[in-house]
């Protein structure tokens, strides 16, 4: 075969790809074009794509910007660094604190996580910032009934000593040092548009409305179907009570700590929400 006959069987080949290309172009733009216009009449006229499905942000209730620093000179932001978060931890609660009572690792995703648990029907303890508090949970028989054990109590004193002994001041400065992570950590938690302060307004406001318990606590255990008993029963305790069980996760832990513990706790958020909210104490 000659050199011009190559040419030619060359020529041919690269109009029949051509040829097939423009043809699979063709009828990609009509198929996409045909998409387009069944999807038209789900969109608003004169909204593009992009805002029918991109949800709108939600209203800044408790905007932070608008609290008042509680130093002279605030610090900078902190950033995604866990030493960095870890230091500044320290630095307010010291370090002996730390490392009894909080989980560093993640701390901004814990936070978020935790608050917005609270006000739901469970907070899973793996997730929460603060170790949980330790033994086990204690109940006590009457009359054929469980109760919570007054004894139980006493697995949160620590807890509520560390918390209540906390600088609110320092406390608040160290939470606008790290509402960048926060809020960040927020919308990566499936909330883009949202915004965290006011979920922890809301949420702390519903720990306030807590209704406090002056008589024992009666409890049920859940019935587990199936071969085997569970190493850990007592974490299967539900309130007896169905408008006490319907509660919110957050509520619930209150209720389960008394009044005696629950109390200054609730002090401590009314001082924090005082100070990182655009309006007044409630609760």
């Amino acid at each position: 075969m000659n050199d011009l006959s190559r040419s030619l069987i060359a020529g041919v080949v690269l109009l029949v790809l051509a040829g097939s290309g423009y043809l699979w172009w063709q009828e990609r733009q009509e198929r996409q074009e045909r998409q387009a216009a069944e999807l038209t009449p789900l969109i608003a006229p004169n909204t593009s794509a992009l805002e029918a499905v991109t949800p709108a942000p939600a209203p800044i209730h408790h905007a932070i910007e608008a609290i008042t620093p509680p130093i002279e000179a605030p610090l900078p932001p902190l950033t995604d660094s866990g030493s960095e978060v870890s230091d500044a931890l320290v630095d307010l609660l010291g370090r002996e604190q730390v490392l009894s009572f909080v989980d560093a690792t993640g701390f901004a995703q814990r936070v978020v996580a935790t608050v917005d648990n609270l006000a739901r029907g469970h907070a899973a303890s793996r997730l929460w910032p603060v170790h949980p508090a330790p033994g086990r949970f204690q109940v006590v028989e009457r009359d054929g009934a469980t109760y919570i054990a007054d004894a139980n109590r006493d697995r949160y004193k620590a807890f509520v000593r560390f918390a209540s002994a906390v600088d609110t001041d320092a406390a608040v400065a160290l939470y606008l040092r790290m509402y960048p992570l926060l809020q960040k950590a927020y919308e990566e938690l499936g909330y883009p548009g949202k915004y965290f302060n006011n979920r922890l307004i809301e949420v702390i406001d519903q720990l306030l409305a807590t209704p406090e318990l002056l008589k024992p606590v009666q409890l049920t255990l859940v019935e587990v179907k199936g071969q085997g008993e569970t190493p850990r029963p007592w974490v299967r305790y539900e309130y007896a009570d169905p408008a006490l069980e319907a509660r919110p996760a957050g509520q619930k832990i209150l209720l389960r700590m008394g009044p005696g513990n629950a109390g200054p706790l609730k002090a401590k958020l009314r001082q924090f929400r005082q100070r990182v909210a655009s309006s007044g104490v409630t609760g």
